[in-house]
């Protein structure tokens, strides 16, 4: 199945626009393992999701065992449901074929984050593989997204644009989607209405700030769809103790719930 017929698939069969992030953080994790952490929360959200999203960082920092965690967290996810690898790779064409290769057939990732700084033949590699997703770097959702992205051309068009309208050309496979932070909703309304039809991977709502609201209404396509809104701090922790997966549930119904009033606001 082509990854955007399965995210669609699974985001009607959850009625869920959510998607959380499964970035275990020794930090701020309950005394429990990696593993058995991560089984426990797809365990008790499968059913309020229309994806994941393991940022690799955190499987990286532990070194052999955190790429042991990680298969053993794919494994463990229901196979209907998308599975997005969040490493934002970039680079050279041969390269860039290795990571493809790693993040596709190695691990198994639906689809994958992709820096476009290097340019067309950084992201080839990527768009190939026509059944797997790409998400585009577009609006990241940090505050020094400015240093770049908002550079402007000599028609006055700033550089998070030229991305979104290449993203659109290089869409001859219908697998390209966008990264846009909920941090910038003007930027978000813009690219959405650049690229009416891509999926938007939209990242920085709770921790970081984004309005939850303003995601949303700027986020969806025409049909209420299409935008993933990515969460994963205020579910994952929503509880340091033994009750985490419990909590985390109620976390994302609560999320789930929340976007899908919003949704039912716009439609009228």
């Amino acid at each position: 199945m082509k990854f955007g017929d399965k995210l669609l698939s699974t985001s009607r069969r959850n009625n869920s626009l959510l998607c959380i992030g499964l970035d275990p953080d020794p930090a701020l994790m309950p005394k429990v393992g990696f593993l058995d952490f991560n089984k426990a929360v797809v365990d008790a959200t499968a059913d309020m999701v229309c994806a994941y999203k393991p940022n690799l960082a955190f499987y990286e920092a532990l070194g052999v065992d955190g790429a042991k965690l990680l298969q053993g967290t794919i494994e463990h996810i229901p196979g209907h449901i998308p599975i997005i690898g969040d490493g934002k790779r970039g680079d050279i064409g041969s390269t860039a074929k290795a990571y493809a290769k790693a993040l596709f057939v190695t691990f198994g990732f639906d689809a994958a984050t992709v820096s476009p700084y290097l340019g067309f033949d950084s992201v080839e590699p990527f768009i190939e593989y026509k059944d797997k997703g790409i998400f585009i770097l577009c609006r990241t959702s940090n505050p020094g997204a400015v240093d770049f992205q908002s550079l402007v051309d000599a028609r006055g068009r700033p550089l998070y644009e030229a991305v979104a309208r290449k993203a659109k050309e290089w869409n001859v496979h219908g697998n390209i989607g966008l990264v846009v932070g909920a941090t910038y909703p003007e930027e978000l309304k813009r690219i959405r209405q650049l690229c009416p039809e891509m999926p938007l991977l939209i990242p920085g709502i709770g921790a970081q700030g984004g309005d939850l609201a303003s995601a949303v209404k700027h986020g969806v396509d025409a049909r209420g769809e299409k935008a993933i809104i990515v969460v994963s701090r205020q579910i994952l922790y929503a509880s340091a103790g033994k009750d985490f997966a419990e909590a985390a549930r109620r976390s994302a119904q609560e999320l789930r719930d929340r976007i899908n009033n919003l949704i039912g606001q716009i439609s009228r």
